[in-house]
């Protein structure tokens, strides 16, 4: 796939995220998009993410309590803490400020 339409076809399913209008939908539309190991993985990733974020707990701790490979919870962490894109943080953020 070239790189252009790769791009493209990113932000058409972010446009195709932006239309669902509650859980149940984003639910509904992920169970379809992905594989049950897919989203297995998406879910466990966010876990790690809001056990790393609360900061109480070791990485060998969220790893007893999800699952997750170190390797994943290190991964997490780097782009919570290190990388440009902030997703993690913007999504965490909007979170705790409620309804």
């Amino acid at each position: 796939m070239d790189p252009d339409h790769h791009h493209t076809a990113q932000f058409q399913l972010c446009e195709a995220l932006l239309s669902l209008q509650n859980k149940e939908e984003a639910f509904l539309f992920l169970k379809d998009l992905c594989t049950p190991q897919e989203l297995s993985a998406l879910s466990e990733r966010w876990r790690v993410c809001q056990l790393l974020a609360d900061g109480k707990l070791s990485y060998r701790e969220i790893h007893k309590l999800t699952g997750a490979s170190l390797t994943t919870i290190g991964r997490v962490a780097r782009f919570l803490k290190d990388e440009p894109y902030h997703g993690y943080r913007l999504i965490l953020n909007r979170q705790n400020q409620g309804p």
